[in-house]
């Protein structure tokens, strides 16, 4: 995928999450992808061969509403002499809002980020988003193990996701004393069985990553001793996979926790993935939440109050941050006040009165609590960094500090 901060990959997933929502009554929701290089005089000339088609569509109604939003599609490519660098992207249609007779025509311009490669031209009940969809997928993977002599762990790592896919145990004996020629017989077992426990390692590995060789970026080795070594010189491997290793650690673990010890100490090799750029995040505020005049803050009133003296350097918010901040106005001298619900129906019983004249307040506006986060950042020219919930660190964030939290430009005294 093409370069995009954290705040424009979370805003364009949001927008694909609403999109992903939308429905039409009938099969009367236009979705049409034009590449780079496709002439727009082209396109147009399509959808009004599309126009004419629709005559034949059976229902009035829906008849109706494709050709509305046809036509309101050729407005909108009008308005441009060729498609942006990477393509354009256009979701038209009627969306119902209630009962019948209350659908309102929805228009929804992208521009992606990367390269739209096919020109599409889709007519359903919903919107056609799965190419938008793969652009921000990860697709870059990379493969993990931590061997020992008596276990080994297999794991992939995609984007922000770690998955455990193979344990296996040696069944190697441990030391054993005896001397002579007995001591040489059970060396040799020990040898032997070493063998074929490194060989079942390889065929594992083979196994997972083959499939994924073109997609898979690198392979990273860990685990005490020397058993990883002796696994990475060996001809256990295939040799495709084998050029792919990256880096051979040393960890205190195996296991679940030798996975996440190896990722660590490849942080240099693995400094461009996401899960690693998340996780230095999150530490960094953690050292100086430690520190006694560290530069750390957290909780929404706190950051808040932070935002808008321009203390803040960088702001951290969960990926899972769903709640929202809520106006509410007084209708007769028009008297603000904010309140964060974490639902529609706790701001529904919301009955707070003004300061001023006592009458009700009542609810004049409405933004995502991430959203609202995010505007006074920008006003501050503060970075924001999105953290997801698919490490230990960001699920720390989430949970301990309500997935609201700060890296200061200076201390501040509470």
């Amino acid at each position: 995928m093409a370069e995009v901060s954290s705040k424009e990959l979370y805003e364009f997933k949001k927008a694909l999450k609403e999109l992903a929502q939308k429905r039409g009554r009938g099969t009367e929701l236009v979705s049409v992808y034009i590449p780079p290089d496709k002439q727009l005089s082209d396109v147009g000339k399509h959808m009004r061969d599309e126009l004419g088609q629709s005559a034949n569509i059976k229902s009035k109604q829906t008849k109706k509403n494709v050709q509305s939003a046809i036509e309101v599609i050729l407005q909108r490519i009008r308005l441009y002499k060729k498609p942006p660098e990477n393509g354009l992207v256009l979701f038209v249609g009627m969306i119902p809002k209630g009962g019948p007779g209350t659908e309102k025509m929805e228009t929804y311009v992208i521009e992606p980020p990367e390269p739209v490669t096919t020109y599409w031209y889709k007519c359903n009940n919903e919107f056609f988003l799965e190419p938008l969809e793969y652009m921000i997928e990860e697709r870059d993977t990379y493969g993990v193990a931590v061997i020992d002599r008596r276990e080994a762990t297999i794991a992939s790592m995609k984007g922000k996701k770690i998955n455990i896919l193979t344990h296996i145990t040696s069944g190697v004996p441990g030391k054993h004393k005896a001397g002579g020629q007995s001591q040489r017989r059970f060396d040799r077992v020990i040898e032997q069985a070493a063998h074929e426990f490194l060989k079942r390692i390889g065929d594992h590995m083979n196994d997972d990553f083959l499939p994924l060789k073109d997609d898979l970026k690198g392979i990273i080795l860990g685990g005490p001793g020397f058993t990883k070594t002796d696994f990475a010189e060996g001809d256990y491997l295939n040799y495709e996979l084998k050029q792919k290793i990256l880096s051979i650690e040393d960890t205190s673990y195996t296991g679940d926790f030798g996975i996440r010890e190896v990722i660590e100490k490849s942080a240099p090799v693995l400094s461009d993935l996401d899960v690693i750029h998340e996780k230095q995040m999150v530490q960094k505020f953690l050292k100086e939440l430690t520190k006694d005049q560290g530069l750390s803050s957290y909780g929404e009133d706190e950051v808040r109050t932070n935002l808008t003296i321009g203390a803040v350097d960088t702001l951290l918010l969960s990926e899972d941050l769903t709640a929202m901040r809520k106006m509410f106005v007084c209708p007769s001298c028009g008297t603000t006040k904010e309140f964060t619900v974490k639902t529609q129906s706790e701001a529904d019983k919301i009955e707070e009165r003004c300061p001023n004249c006592n009458e009700l307040l009542k609810e004049e506006d409405s933004t995502d609590l991430a959203d609202y986060f995010v505007e006074k950042a920008e006003e501050m020219s503060t970075n924001v960094e999105f953290i997801s919930t698919e490490t230990d660190e960001g699920m720390q964030l989430f949970r301990a500090f309500g997935g609201i939290a700060a890296i200061l430009r200076y201390h501040v005294e509470y």
